[in-house]
């Protein structure tokens, strides 16, 4: 387990796919790691030998979820990542989408939630085009950061006078 820049995972995906290792792609935001984290990264791992991932870097984070997110920094999120055990690379990525880093990366395949279309995966259709394939996977019901963040505020709203 590594946490790379972005240009070390482009060349050890390189390398890994030269010596006919199938590397796996996905990325996310991963604010407050939950179980359906742990299931997507889980199933990812599944699909092949190496799993690379891109996790948004604050600044993009804030742009995506809110000025109050990430409710965790960067290094931490990546930190905590890198030690769980499906996890092989870890990158933190600074644009809204990975599109670039999936470019560099050239995974033999790209994974995410099926709370996405195929249309709506960033990559999907180059992934694609270069023999890749693009797999959605189920997603567990009733976790996401987004909806405990509402959950806390909802019960804190109760519990005040």
């Amino acid at each position: 387990m590594s946490i790379l820049t972005i240009q070390e995972m482009s060349s050890l995906s390189q390398r890994l796919q030269s010596e006919g290792k199938i590397v796996v792609f996905t990325n996310g935001c991963f604010d407050l790691i939950h179980r359906g984290h742990i299931e997507l990264l889980k199933a990812a791992k599944s699909e092949g030998d190496i799993l690379f991932i891109g996790v948004n870097s604050d600044a993009s984070v804030r742009r995506l979820k809110g000025e109050i997110r990430p409710l965790m920094n960067e290094e931490d999120r990546v930190t905590i990542i890198n030690t769980l055990k499906p996890v092989d690379h870890v990158a933190i990525f600074d644009e809204n989408t990975p599109y670039d880093l999936i470019l560099m990366v050239r995974p033999n395949v790209l994974v995410k939630g099926a709370d996405y279309t195929l249309e709506e995966i960033v990559g999907a259709k180059e992934v694609i085009h270069w023999g890749g394939r693009v797999v959605r996977v189920p997603l567990v019901s009733n976790t996401s950061t987004t909806r405990f963040i509402k959950e806390l505020d909802h019960k804190n709203s109760m519990e005040k006078p």
